[in-house]
């Protein structure tokens, strides 16, 4: 029963691992939206910490673009890997997927949603993998680009949600003894990103 709800979007907490992709100190002034997607990235590195979901991070070419911002909490990543293909999925972090018991469920998010999270969603669908990626914690230079990423990941069967969803996906029920512990999380409302206003818009259809 379970697994036949992962195809409707469940994420079984023991059963997903957090993938953060390149979220660096020298594309805050180009990602547009750069400090919301920032935040509610930083819920979802806290989330996966109060869970105890792996958290797999990467860096795009760090000696050039430097590290992961500091508003984000890394330090229980189950790694940092450096890298230069546009996917997440080199062979370290595949290496760290292999140890994950029965990993079924992946929650993307980081920048830029056109192209290291889309290659990264590709290879992970490719793999078999239910793939989440966070609307609100993804973002492009362009907002087009952003946009039309998510449509394109939707089309290949992955899930676009919301950092909130997400939380209440991976705690089920008031009763979760770590219910408490996240509660901060979603008390105040997810930042605005912009695309309500690119989805409503008929020329961007």
């Amino acid at each position: 029963m379970a697994n036949n709800l992962l195809k409707f979007g469940s994420l079984p907490v023991r059963q997903t691992a957090f993938f953060l992709c390149d979220m660096q100190e020298k594309f805050r002034p180009l990602i547009s939206y750069f400090e919301e997607i920032c935040k509610s990235a930083s819920r979802l590195t806290e989330l996966s910490k109060i869970l105890e979901v792996p958290l797999i991070v990467t860096e795009q070419y760090p000696s050039g673009l430097g590290h992961t911002v500091p508003d984000i909490k890394t330090d229980h990543a189950v790694g940092i890997f450096p890298k230069t293909k546009f996917s997440m999925c080199i062979p370290e972090v595949i290496k760290e997927m292999e140890k994950i018991n029965n990993l079924q469920c992946v929650v993307l998010f980081g920048i830029e949603t056109h192209a290291c999270i889309e290659q990264t969603a590709i290879d992970l669908r490719g793999r078999g993998l239910n793939v989440h990626v966070v609307a609100d914690s993804c973002s492009s230079r362009s907002i087009e680009d952003r946009y039309l990423a998510l449509q394109r990941m939707k089309e290949m069967g992955c899930f676009i949600t919301t950092t909130e969803n997400v939380i209440f996906k991976l705690l089920l029920d008031k009763n979760n003894p770590k219910f408490n512990d996240v509660k901060h999380l979603f008390k105040n409302v997810t930042p605005y990103t912009g695309l309500c206003g690119v989805m409503s818009s008929p020329s961007r259809l």
